[in-house]
């Protein structure tokens, strides 16, 4: 009976056809539909079968390396064959499929450098993924950050500018600056600046964009108190900073909500299928605010 028994985060076969191998799917929902039906919400994993051959040859490359870096046994040119059919392909893909279609459970890891390859042929209905397909982008990415040690990844420092060198680049069209330490200001004169643009700026509250703009507006009056208090309180009235938490609505941010649950922080699938209407820039903003809270 357990053996029936389904719940999200279940790795499962699904029959779609009876001459294909069985689908690999991750359960994300469960669902009964109107006619009493239940309809599974799931995420597609592909296998090598289902990707371009210039794809797989990066999949062999990863595989390559993989066995390098983490010093695996020596596997027979059999079991390289039959690892290939144990190897899956996450993505970020949806679909709902109906749940009499699923034919049983398996086990599927996101594989790491302490596993041993040939472990996953001693295990029946098991499986591992290190890479991420993307069947629109029809690309391969690693599933997780790594870290990146060794004279290939390191920086090359260039030498150092000889003495009496004229250094020709005009600073003003490579970068713009937005501060100066070294300005005449002490401490505790930018510390009270800061405190009288949260109060009149935003009515004492201490958010960033507060705080960011009283700076702006030091640096662009040369650090003269006077003339930044000036422009801090203007004859029509205090400066009201808003950033993008004022911006967003309760509707758009329970959006957004919905969407970092379904994509993670894939900014560009937010935008583009939750938030047409924000600017790229103005989701992972916000993303960065709602994430100090």
């Amino acid at each position: 009976m357990a053996a029936n028994m389904y719940r999200v985060g279940d790795y499962v076969y699904f029959e779609n056809s009876s001459s294909n191998p069985y689908l690999i799917r991750r359960i994300e929902e469960l669902n009964k539909t109107a006619n009493g039906n239940v309809e599974a919400k799931v995420v597609c994993l592909f296998r090598r079968r289902d990707i371009s051959g210039n794809l797989n040859t990066l999949a062999d490359s990863n595989a390559r390396d993989f066995e390098e870096e983490s010093k695996q046994p020596t596997v027979s040119e059999q079991q390289k064959h039959q690892l290939k059919h144990r190897e899956l392909f996450l993505s970020r893909q949806f679909e709902s499929l109906p749940a009499t279609h699923i034919r049983g459970k398996c086990n599927v890891t996101l594989l790491n450098e302490t596993d041993v390859l040939a472990g996953y042929l001693e295990k029946e209905e098991c499986f591992f993924y290190s890479l991420v397909f993307d069947p629109v982008q029809k690309t391969l990415l690693a599933d997780q950050g790594e870290i990146r040690v060794g004279s290939k990844y390191q920086a090359e420092i260039p030498d150092k500018l000889a003495e009496g060198w004229v250094y020709t680049r005009i600073q003003e069209k490579l970068e713009t600056k937005v501060w100066d330490p070294d300005n005449q200001l002490k401490d505790p004169q930018i510390d009270q600046f800061l405190v009288v643009a949260r109060a009149v700026g935003t009515f004492a509250r201490s958010r960033d964009i507060t705080l960011f703009h009283a700076m702006d507006t030091l640096q662009k009056n040369g650090y003269d108190l006077a003339k930044a208090m000036s422009t801090l309180v203007p004859q029509g009235g205090p400066v009201l900073c808003r950033d993008e938490m004022e911006e967003w609505s309760a509707s758009e941010a329970m959006l957004f909500e919905e969407a970092l649950e379904k994509y993670g922080k894939d900014f560009n699938d937010i935008r583009q299928d939750f938030l047409p209407w924000k600017s790229l820039a103005s989701v992972v903003q916000f993303y960065y605010i709602v994430e100090d809270y």
